[in-house]
């Protein structure tokens, strides 16, 4: 399937998200805040990036832009991964290059379909 790097800062929301996406196949690296989530992704090169906007150092629209300032980063979904308001997420979500908006809570049926559809449309690209 694919490699993901997770960045979220709520150990239960970063749990729950793993474990559904670790039984659909996929390889996920768990990152607690920007700075853990910039190492994480240089060193990893992930297929897609879950980006939790509100993060305790570097919020995640900055580190949105610094990946997209990036050329190995040019295929690569950033997908923000937020309990903002949807319209609120999906405005922020746009304004800073992501590839589209996964709000939380999740809905754990839904959730590993709308990741592998992210991955699916790097994929054809």
């Amino acid at each position: 399937m694919g490699v993901i790097v997770l960045v979220e800062d709520q150990y239960e929301n970063a749990r729950l998200a793993r474990r559904l996406l670790e039984a659909a196949g996929h390889v996920v690296h768990v990152a607690v805040d920007g700075e853990a989530g910039l190492t994480a992704i240089f060193d990893v090169q992930p297929d897609l990036v879950l980006m939790d906007l509100g993060l305790p150092d570097i919020d995640g629209q900055t580190v949105i832009g610094i990946l997209r300032q990036e050329a190995s980063m040019k295929h690569v979904p950033l997908v923000a991964f937020t309990a903002y308001p949807e319209q609120i997420a999906h405005d922020l979500g746009a304004a800073y290059g992501c590839s589209g908006v996964i709000s939380k809570p999740i809905d754990t049926r839904r959730f590993v379909a709308q990741v592998n559809a992210f991955l699916e449309t790097s994929h054809a690209e």
